[in-house]
């Protein structure tokens, strides 16, 4: 008998969303267009629970703290002799602020 698969949580599927334009270098800009589009699917769905949705944005807004917080800590470890590194480093940190902020 196959195992079934738990349905992927709410929060999981936006934070995987979101962790993937990171990766992808996406501009501040555009991540907090994409966390307000997430946002507004969750609210929006015909089986939305305003009470649900409430504890979603709260568990997706730590989630995102502790993003932002490992973002500062990679930009104060990087290397000054890598410019590259420092660039991206502060180019993530950009993202994951843009992104907390939309979901604020």
């Amino acid at each position: 008998m196959a195992a079934r698969k738990r349905p992927v949580r709410p929060v999981d599927a936006a934070l995987k969303r979101l962790l993937e334009l990171i990766a992808k270098g996406a501009a501040p800009a555009r991540m907090a267009r994409e966390a307000t589009a997430i946002i507004a699917e969750w609210r929006a769905a015909p089986e939305a629970d305003p009470d649900a949705v409430a504890e979603q944005l709260a568990e997706l807004r730590e989630q995102l703290d502790a993003g932002v917080a490992d973002a500062e800590e990679r930009v104060s470890d990087a290397d000054s002799s890598e410019p590259a590194a420092v660039k991206q480093a502060g180019l993530s940190l950009a993202a994951m602020l843009a992104t907390r902020e939309a979901v604020i």
